[in-house]
């Protein structure tokens, strides 16, 4: 389609004498077309003189701009085939710079595709160069082991697109921003030193190409200085070199360019491998609000350095790296980009556009901003192009004079005052947007002494000597947050006891730049935080040494609706793809462990879910980790051995587990039952008979639950309850289990089973475990003798562990174990496979183990009991001691158990003791005696 049917405004000429010689040259263009060339050069010298060389190609290239840009990108790559690659480029430049630059004017190529076009153009010409230089290298033997098939991927040379044109946003007259490196492993280590001056000669000869300038113009002028240190480094450095570098000493501002990276010539594939190396340094794993201060020291170092500190003023004012210009746009998408691009994938987009059109999906920025934002981008990188396209110079400043602005408003087809109005105000909306995002310059002002507690000087004395403290930067936060945090605590129950806490919290923090970043952008996780620490100083000494856990407060959907088990386990699923290797897939699973359990305490410390719903979030993490990690365990575990034989292997979680009752600190009682059908031996490097296989796997994978990693343990986990205990094997064949419930299992082993669920494993043979407990359970039972068992049970129970303690409402006299164990022995008898303790007590009373009404009461007493030990193991991992707690902690209990004291909490638990401990006893008392065995 000609470029005239899409055209939608047209430049004025501002020298009408230099626009009509111009539109002479191209007399085959009339209409709107030679308008077009006419307004274009009479406002720029540079299309003018464009116009001059191209005038016999550039009547056919409008007719079908689409074809004609095609056929000059098609050009550029093979540059060379036939004469000159420095001319062919040169050429190609020529021909695309003025489609696009008349295309670009008229309105009818928007922004991106222009863009676009141009990286296009640089990519191949990267290309053409690259492949040029190397194939000199080759022939004269300086590549070893080389030949001229290795020319494609340029011997194990990549160059990398940086920058504007790593994210396809080139400028009209832009430098390309470079980074050339080698893939080392290609070369025997002899032949290192020579490989490598063969690729920085390879190097300069592509930059020469590109950049020098000829009779026919340049290419690309060419910047090689944003690889490693490069005052001291080669132009091309091997791969294995770069990586070490961004391992050790990378810096912020080389992380924000590494978001744009993209290989564009040579060896795409050693390229890729190499941003895959490199990912850790430039997406961290945690939220990295501390980039944020990097980020705005570099804004106020650039501004100082070139002299742009000052207000907005519209002469001469850089439309680039001024205030309110599209750097500040840059800055504020990729630092977003920065922070939570290592947790979520989505966000590493190389465009800004489409960058700041994910970030406000995700929720890390205002949807009206976004768009205000992407707007004001587009209008200045068009301004940028006006500028560029007078005299193909690399400006990015509005004209200093009245002459130079009525240019640019003429090239612009807009009224010279009303382009003033429009540039001033998107300059001062993208200021004003975008300034407040960055961490504030100065300290905020202490409150006056009357409005903060009179807090212990000794204590607060001793802060600057903490790990968390010892930097200047540091420091520098920590000093601005200090006063918010003072006030913050003063506002708490008993200010003295949330000092302390705090001051323990602090103490305990490893490091704090990151942190306190965090809380330096986030009031309401000043608030969280000042909650924890006044609540549960085991929770907030868990905090200190966990911090990144913040990073979930305010990963999106943190306080939105808890998802199903699926969803939570197909989240981990693709928490875990991106990891190179199993350790580091535990290790990522222990943390994303931690995050969730965190969100749960949180919710359960804030009074948004009850305890019992805690209970059953707890243990939908449990299942999500074990779902996924058994086929991880099996994964690694056939690397070496093969494939599980047989049909596979079920994981039977039992317990609080099996019945979804998991509280914060719960081990995992788990049974692994496997069935080989058949099959003797595994078939891999290292065979294995099947009863050893799959004893070893399951060892495997309580080392995958257990194992202290850099992010600690997944969970304790405990296989007595399998058949025979500690005795039998650690893993049992499907037909031993079967063979061992129905002829030689406890009383106490089938009470165990009603709990029992199937958490993992193959889904027929899920299946099948399922049904055959429910066979098992559905048996006549006597009543008589689970009685007798029960009662022996408790028996035991209380000979182990005493009476307990006041507040330990799990094991002791009418406790919580003993109303399970009623409970358990109701569905026993009744035949069913139901889990759910009230279930239980009902059948429990329907037999007559329990008089009328008194399931209601055991009922009750649980709930009352269950929800009170699932708030103190949130506390503390011991028994609570209210006389050793502090405020926040006893008002947190008080609020679980509805009591308006503490004092008064102890009497309604020592009710509801004695209430259960009458009703079980005697319900149990006709049936003591003889001791069984368990």
């Amino acid at each position: 389609m000609s470029l005239a049917a899409a055209l939608t405004r047209m430049p004025r000429a501002h020298e009408p004498d230099r626009g009509r010689e111009a539109r002479a040259l191209v007399p085959a263009l009339d209409g709107d077309l030679g308008a077009l060339v006419e307004g274009a050069a009479g406002c720029c010298p540079y299309l003018a003189t464009l116009v001059a060389k191209e005038a016999d190609w550039l009547p056919q290239a409008l007719d079908n701009a689409d074809a004609g840009a095609a056929a000059v990108l098609d050009a550029a790559r093979g540059a060379g085939a036939d004469g000159s690659v420095k001319d062919d480029l040169r050429q190609a430049k020529r021909r695309l710079a003025l489609l696009t630059a008349l295309a670009d004017l008229g309105g009818a190529w928007p922004l991106e595709k222009v863009t676009g076009l141009l990286t296009d153009l640089a990519d191949a010409a990267c290309e053409a160069a690259l492949r040029d230089a190397i194939a000199i290298q080759i022939r004269r033997g300086k590549l070893p082991g080389m030949t001229e098939d290795d020319v494609p991927v340029a011997g194990g040379m990549c160059v990398l697109a940086m920058g504007k044109m790593g994210a396809r946003e080139l400028n009209y007259s832009s430098d390309i921003d470079l980074i050339c490196l080698f893939d080392e492993t290609r070369f025997d280590p002899g032949d290192y030193h020579e490989a490598r001056a063969a690729f920085v000669r390879a190097t300069r000869a592509m930059s020469a190409t590109l950049s020098d300038l000829t009779a026919q113009g340049y290419v690309f002028r060419t910047d090689l200085r944003l690889r490693p240190d490069p005052a001291v480094t080669p132009v091309c450095m091997a791969m294995e070199a770069a990586e070490r570098y961004y391992e050790s000493v990378g810096r912020t501002w080389e992380r924000a360019a590494y978001i744009k990276a993209r290989p564009c010539a040579g060896d795409a594939a050693a390229g890729e491998r190499f941003l895959e190396a490199i990912r850790p340094f430039v997406w961290r794993r945690h939220l990295d609000f501390a980039a944020i201060q990097d980020a705005h020291d570099m804004r106020l170092a650039i501004r100082e350095h070139k002299g742009l500190h000052g207000p907005i003023t519209l002469p001469g004012h850089d439309m680039k790296l001024g205030r309110g210009g599209i750097r500040e746009i840059e800055f504020f998408t990729q630092t977003r980009q920065i922070i939570a691009g290592g947790r979520d994938p989505d966000l590493r987009r190389r465009g800004t556009l489409a960058a700041l059109a994910v970030l406000a999906e995700k929720g890390w920025v205002e949807q009206a901003a976004s768009d205000t934002l992407a707007d004001h981008y587009v209008a200045h990188r068009t301004v940028e192009h006006r500028l560029q396209m007078i005299q193909d110079a690399q400006t990015h400043s509005l004209p200093g004079l009245e002459e130079g602005f009525a240019r640019l408003a003429h090239l612009m087809d807009r009224d010279e005052d009303a382009l003033r109005t429009d540039l001033r105000r998107r300059l001062e909306e993208v200021h004003e947007l975008t300034e407040g995002f960055f961490a504030p310059s100065k300290p905020a002002p202490v409150p006056h002494a009357t409005e903060v507690h009179d807090f212990d000087a000794d204590i607060m004395a001793r802060w600057p000597s903490y790990p968390a403290l010892r930097g200047t930067r540091s420091r520098t936060i920590f000093e601005r947050l200090k006063p918010d945090l003072l006030m913050r605590l003063s506002e708490s129950a008993k200010p003295d006891e949330a000092l302390v806490a705090f001051d323990g919290f602090l103490k305990g923090l490893p490091a704090g730049v990151q942190l306190f970043s965090l809380l330096d952008v986030n009031p309401q996780l000043r608030d969280l935080l000042i909650d924890i620490i006044a609540v549960s100083p085991d929770l907030a000494a868990y905090l200190s040494h966990n911090p990144v856990v913040f990073d979930a407060v305010i990963g999106g959907d943190f306080f939105s609706d808890w998802p199903s088990a699926q969803a939570l386990a197909d989240g981990l699923a693709a928490a875990l793809e991106p990891e190179p290797d199993y350790e580091t897939r535990l290790d990522r699973m222990r943390r994303w462990r931690r995050e969730w359990h965190f969100r749960v305490g949180v919710h359960l410390l804030r009074g948004l879910i009850d305890p019992r719903t805690a209970a059953l979030q707890y243990s939908d993490i449990a299942r999500a980790i074990l779902g996924v990690l058994w086929p991880e365990v099996q994964r690694q575990f056939a690397e070496r051995h093969g494939q599980a034989p047989g049909r596979g292997a079920v994981v039977l979680g039992m317990g609080s587990l099996g019945e979804g009752r998991l509280g914060p600190r719960s081990d995992l009682d788990l049974i692994v039952v496997y069935d080989p059908a058949e099959q003797d031996m595994s078939e891999g490097r290292k065979p294995l008979p099947t009863r050893q296989y799959y004893a070893r796997l399951t060892q495997a994978l309580i080392t995958a639950l257990t194992a202290p990693m850099s992010q600690g343990r997944l969970y304790e986990a405990d296989m007595r309850l399998r058949p025979s205990g500690n005795q039998g094997p650690v893993a049992t064949s499907w037909s031993a289990f079967r063979n061992y419930q129905r002829d030689e299992a406890w009383v106490w082993e089938h009470l165990a089973l009603t709990r029992a669920s199937a958490v993992a494993g193959p889904e027929a043979l899920c299946a099948e475990v399922e049904a055959f407990r429910a066979e098992v359970l559905s048996a006549p039972r006597d009543l008589a003798e689970i009685c007798r068992e029960v009662a022996t049970m408790r028996a035991r129970i209380s000979a182990a562990k005493g009476a307990g303690t006041l507040w330990d409402t799990k094991v002791g006299p009418g406790r919580t174990q003993e109303i399970e164990l009623i409970a358990q022995a109701g569905n026993l008898v009744a035949g069913k496979a139901e889990r759910a303790l009230r279930t239980g007590l009902s059948n429990a009373e329907a037999a007559g183990i329990l008089g009328p009404g008194e399931a209601d009461a055991l009922s009750e007493a649980h709930a009352t009991l269950f929800d009170f030990n699932m708030a103190a193991r949130l506390l503390t991992a011991d028994t609570p001691d209210p006389g050793q707690m502090g405020q926040g902690g006893r008002a947190f209990l008080q609020r679980v158990t509805g009591a308006p004291s503490m004092d008064a909490a102890a009497e309604r638990l020592s009710e509801l003791y004695a209430t259960a401990d009458t009703i079980i006893t005697r319900a149990l008392a006709p049936y003591e005696g003889e001791d069984r065995g368990a």
